[in-house]
C-alpha cells in the first residue's frame, strides 16, 4: 500500500472489511445493499436493500454536481434500510480511475514494491502525484518469467474520492472502502456465473449494464474481463421519448416508465422501438468484441441495470444476437431475510449488481 497517499480511504482491490453496506451512487439513484453471511457453504442472507430516486442532474458522467442531493437520498435510503451500520463500501465509475498492469522484479521487500510502484505510477498518470490516491495489488508471477511479477495499479484523483466521502459523511456513513464500479459488479456477477450450465467455463459471458445514459459492455472468461465498451444509450433516453410522445413532464414520464399506467399506445409506439434499439446496439457492441479480440462466440448475455427488467428486453436482445439472453439477478441463489419481498427484489436485482458487489466486499478474503 501506499500509504502516504491514504488519507482518504481508498481499497479498489483487497483486504477483508468489517460490516458494512455497499452503496452505489448513479446518475439516476443511490441504491444500497445490506447481506450477511449464511450458514450455507460460501453462502449469504439479503439482510436489507433500498433504491432511493436522485434529482436529474444531481450526478452525471459520474461526478457529483449537488452534493446535498445526494447526501439527502442517502438519508432516505438509510431510513428505509433500517440498518445500524454505518459503514459503507463506495465505487467510483471506471471512466474515473486509471488502472494499468506493470511488471516489476519478484522478491521485492514492501517498503521497495511500494517505492517501485509509485515509481510506475508517475509514467501513466497524467497528474501530480499529491493529487492522487493510489492501490496496487500483486496479481501474481509474470506469463513466462519467474523473475518478475504482475502488478495492478489503480489511481484516481482526490477530487473524484472526495466527492464520494463527503456525500457518505454528511449522510452518517462512514467510507471503509472505495472500489471501483466494473470490480464490484464483477465480483457480484460470480453469483450469475455460479447459475450458468457448468459455471460458463470457458465460455465468454457479455455484461451488459445499461444505466440511466451509458450502457456498458463487459466480456467476461471465467471471471475476468477480456473486453469493455461504454455505449451512449440508457433508460434516460426512453424517458425523453414517453415526454416527447405523450407531453409529460419528467417526473411524470419517470413515474409512468417504472409504475405503468401509460397510454394504451406505449408499447407499440415507444417501449417496443426502444428495446429494438438497444437490441442492435448490444449487437452491434459483440461485432466490435469480435473484430477486435481473439474470440469469435459470445455464450451467454446478461442484462443489470435499471433497464434489464424492461419487458420483453430480454427477448429482443437474445432475438437480434441470437444468444441466450437473461436478465440479472444476484441474489438468486441467496437466502433472503423476512424483510425482503421476493417479487419486488426479483424486479429491483438487475439494477443492484453494484450495490450488491459492493456489499460482498465484507467478505472478500483477499
Amino acid at each position: 500500500m501506499l500509504k502516504g497517499n491514504f488519507d482518504i480511504p481508498l481499497d479498489f482491490l483487497h483486504t477483508r472489511t468489517p460490516p458494512l453496506i455497499g452503496v452505489d451512487i448513479s446518475a439516476s439513484a443511490v441504491k444500497m445493499v445490506e447481506l450477511s453471511e449464511s450458514p450455507k457453504k460460501n453462502g449469504y442472507v439479503v439482510e436489507r436493500y433500498a433504491i432511493e430516486a436522485l434529482p436529474k442532474d444531481a450526478v452525471s458522467d459520474g461526478n457529483i454536481n449537488n452534493l446535498d442531493a445526494v447526501s439527502e437520498s442517502l438519508v432516505r435510503a438509510l431510513k428505509r434500510m433500517g440498518t445500524r451500520i454505518k459503514n459503507a463500501s463506495l465505487a467510483l465509475p471506471a471512466a474515473a480511475v486509471i488502472t494499468k498492469k506493470i511488471l516489476l522484479p519478484s522478491g521485492l521487500r514492501e517498503e521497495d514494491l511500494e517505492y517501485q510502484v509509485e515509481s510506475e505510477a508517475n509514467q501513466y498518470i497524467p497528474f501530480a502525484m499529491d493529487e492522487v490516491n493510489l492501490d496496487f495489488q500483486v496479481i501474481g508471477p509474470a506469463p513466462g518469467n519467474a523473475e518478475e511479477i504482475e502488478v495492478l495499479l489503480a489511481a484516481s484523483r482526490k477530487a473524484n474520492v472526495e466527492d464520494r466521502i463527503a456525500a457518505a459523511q454528511s449522510a452518517g456513513l462512514k467510507a471503509i472502502v472505495v472500489d471501483v464500479e466494473p470490480y464490484a459488479a464483477e465480483m457480484a456477477f460470480d453469483q450469475i456465473r455460479a447459475q450458468l450450465p457448468g459455471g460458463a467455463v470457458d465460455q465468454c459471458v457479455a455484461l451488459v449494464d445499461i444505466g440511466a445514459n451509458v450502457m456498458n459492455i463487459n466480456v467476461l472468461r471465467n471471471g475476468q474481463s477480456v473486453y469493455t465498451r461504454d455505449q451512449q444509450l440508457g433508460g434516460e433516453q426512453l424517458t425523453q421519448q414517453i415526454q416527447n410522445v405523450f407531453g409529460l413532464s419528467a417526473e411524470e414520464a419517470e413515474a409512468g416508465k417504472r409504475n405503468g399506467g401509460l397510454p394504451d399506445n406505449y408499447e407499440s409506439d415507444v417501449l417496443a422501438p426502444f428495446r429494438e434499439n438497444v437490441a442492435s446496439e448490444v449487437a452491434r457492441a459483440l461485432q466490435f468484441f469480435f473484430t477486435s479480440s481473439q474470440f469469435n462466440e459470445v455464450n451467454y448475455i446478461v442484462l443489470a441495470g435499471g433497464c434489464a427488467a424492461l419487458a420483453g428486453l430480454d427477448d429482443a436482445v437474445a432475438t437480434r444476437t441470437q444468444v441466450n439472453t437473461l436478465v440479472a439477478n444476484p441474489f438468486a441463489q441467496m437466502t433472503l431475510s423476512s424483510r425482503i419481498k421476493p417479487r419486488q427484489l426479483q424486479t429491483d436485482a438487475p439494477a443492484l449488481m453494484i450495490a450488491c458487489g459492493l456489499a460482498m466486499r465484507r467478505f472478500d478474503p483477499s
